[in-house]
């Protein structure tokens, strides 16, 4: 791992907020003062790429990084922008909610949704 995937995943690790590369871009230069944003992404994209970090797409919002690598979903706050990491219950057999094709094997789930908090 190189110095500046380090910092980028240190950043990532500091604040769970999943935040865009711009973000990390900026929190990242406060021990990388000469790193540029084309590094940011070549690091996300190496971090991402060896499954140390998750990108999370929503619409076409720009991506966000989410170190959490157990198995969760995001819910996306619409009123505020946060997205927030949501775990399974124990116990739940997600498959029992799909209608999936015969001899389907689910090798990866990415369950986004989006609402409001009520306050």
């Amino acid at each position: 791992m190189t110095k500046q995937r380090k910092v980028v995943y240190d950043v990532l690790l500091e604040e769970r907020d999943h935040p865009t590369a711009q973000t990390i871009f900026e929190r990242a230069q406060n021990e990388l003062s000469s790193v540029s944003l084309a590094t940011i992404y070549n690091c996300l994209d190496a971090l991402v790429s060896h499954d140390v970090v998750k990108q999370v797409n929503i619409d076409r919002e720009p991506s966000r990084y989410c170190a959490n690598l157990c198995e969760h979903g995001h819910f996306h706050d619409q009123s505020t922008g946060d997205i927030i990491d949501v775990k399974f219950k124990p116990d739940v057999d997600l498959t029992q909610f799909l209608d999936l094709p015969q001899g389907a094997v689910i090798e990866n789930l990415e369950l986004n949704i989006k609402g409001f908090l009520k306050q």
